[in-house]
């Protein structure tokens, strides 16, 4: 058998979801005894056309990178529904990805080749707000979100009840940025917000919110990073990162790879969670040594709750 992986356009050694991805799916392959190609299109406008490559080239799991293929992907595994799919970050439902009369996508919608792996972004956005309270000497923490959709809600809402629950108090700030692609827009929100007394700022918002962690590096203040370990993906904010909030996409289609060869992966939406490893902060790096016992005992604790009681994040339904 064979797993086929679809890049999202872009560089394949971006430090980032490209090359986790890739690192988890590749590395499993082999561990388990199967056979692995992978593609990295020109632009996303071609996300079909190599999907279709990898099912012609004998790919019986496609996995693809990231929310952006995911029209392709629904169009691409209604036509072949002897092969599996996987997407990362991407859900269907009624009206997307399948018609609007059908109850649900995965089982009646004609995708019930397909799975999706989610991540609960508030759990470790929890943790992201009960590290920035703790560390605030202002008592006050933003974050600068992308557009207001459901994932970024998430990291929105847990960033500041994760915070709230270290100081009830706290003043959290947000703002929603229709645009992942703007770093001026935002450097000039997360500058607005530090002169509002914000100490340390959450950049949930792509390159967008890379304009924050800019902004937040220049003006000496701390900051957290997001999806994958900004550390290494931004080097240049390096001295003011305490963290990144990482959705661990290597350890997702790692799972989806062992489950596939065991004939145990499912259609519909599987959830990644800290508890089952799919979120996590990322190394403290620099402030390693800069980080107070106290705020770091806080994270572990918050940790352990969240494992215990996923809806202390007040995002779940």
């Amino acid at each position: 058998m064979k797993v086929g992986l679809l890049l999202d356009s872009g560089v394949v050694e971006d430090k980032g979801y490209n090359e986790y991805t890739l690192k988890g799916a590749q590395s499993t392959a082999q561990e388990v005894g199967l056979d692995f190609t992978f593609v990295a299109p020109d632009s996303s406008s071609a996300y079909e056309e190599y999907i279709e490559r990898l099912v012609t080239e004998g790919a019986d799991l496609v996995i693809a990178t990231g929310f952006r293929p995911g029209e392709a992907i629904a169009r691409v595994a209604q036509r072949h529904p002897d092969i599996q799919f996987a997407i990362l970050d991407y859900a269907y439902f009624p009206g997307i990805g399948c018609p609007d009369t059908m109850t649900d996508c995965y089982t009646d919608g004609g995708m019930s080749n397909v799975t999706s792996l989610m991540f609960a972004e508030d759990e470790v956005a929890y943790l992201a707000g009960v590290l920035a309270a703790c560390m605030s000497e202002s008592d006050t923490v933003a974050s600068v979100a992308g557009m207001e959709v459901a994932p970024l809600i998430r990291f929105v809402t847990g960033f500041q009840n994760g915070a709230r629950s270290v100081n009830p108090e706290v003043v959290t700030l947000n703002e929603y940025i229709p645009d992942f692609s703007d770093p001026a827009l935002g450097k000039v929100v997360a500058q607005s917000f530090i002169n509002e007394g914000a100490d340390v700022l959450f950049a949930v918002a792509g390159n967008t919110g890379n304009g924050a962690l800019l902004a937040a590096q220049e003006a000496g203040v701390m900051a957290i990073g997001v999806d994958v370990d900004q550390y290494h993906s931004y080097p240049e904010v390096r001295s003011v990162l305490l963290t990144s909030a990482m959705k661990n996409v290597d350890v997702a289609a790692a799972a989806a790879v062992r489950d596939f060869a065991a004939g145990q992966l499912t259609p519909g939406i599987r959830t990644l969670t800290i508890a089952n490893g799919g979120l996590s902060l990322a190394p403290y790096h620099e402030w390693e040594g800069k980080i107070p016992a106290e705020c770091k005992t806080a994270v572990e604790e918050a940790k352990a709750a969240i494992k215990n009681d996923p809806s202390i994040t007040g995002a779940k339904p």
